[in-house]
């Protein structure tokens, strides 16, 4: 193990709250929301993109794997870093070995995944203002994104609700430890 490398801390689950998906799903404001319910610490990872990372994706262009190790490792530093606990992470996560590499740097994770049809999230990218991940990255992110296996045991929340419920249902599944799926149709 080289002296960037973050050794695996083992920690009960919910120490680490990971909340995935692609830019326009509302990751920010839903994790946000879920620290300050938990009583948490809010990590955002989009904060510590490099700036060669941020002008990439300003300009359109999707980021390889090369290109996010060095932010995801950054993303599992910051979380250790912090001093309450849970920390709720807002991260992309887009692939499964990004995660991966997050559980082996932080032990279990749970793992809320935003999920929403294409023209939801397409509508919500034209009319988001002020970030660097714009409607130009949606078809990459689209590519890239490996939906998580029921092994990582996550928790499916669907955009179409309002912010109020998907934080209520989420709250809800991270006391019982279950994955789960919140559909859009459900009552």
């Amino acid at each position: 193990m080289t002296g960037k490398e973050t050794p695996r801390v083992s920690r009960p689950e919910n120490n680490f709250v990971l909340v995935m998906g692609v830019a326009g799903t509302g990751k920010t404001e839903i994790a946000r929301r879920l620290a300050m319910a938990l009583d948490g610490i809010f990590l955002e990872a989009d904060t510590l993109h490099s700036p060669e990372n941020v002008a990439s994706m300003s300009r359109g262009i999707a980021l390889t794997d090369t290109d996010r190790w060095p932010w995801l490792q950054a993303v599992c530093d910051a979380a250790i870093e912090q001093e309450a606990r849970p920390v709720v992470i807002a991260c992309s996560a887009l692939k499964r070995s990004y995660r991966d590499f997050i559980r082996e740097r932080l032990g279990p994770v749970r793992l809320l995944h935003l999920t929403g049809s294409a023209t939801l999230i397409s509508e919500r990218l034209k009319n988001r203002r002020g970030h660097f991940a714009t409607l130009s990255l949606h078809e990459s992110q689209m590519r890239t994104l490996e939906p998580p296996a029921e092994d990582e045991q996550p928790i499916h929340l669907d955009i179409s609700r309002t912010t109020e419920e998907i934080v209520d249902f989420a709250l809800d599944a991270l006391k019982t430890g279950e994955a789960l799926r919140h559909d859009g149709d459900a009552g």
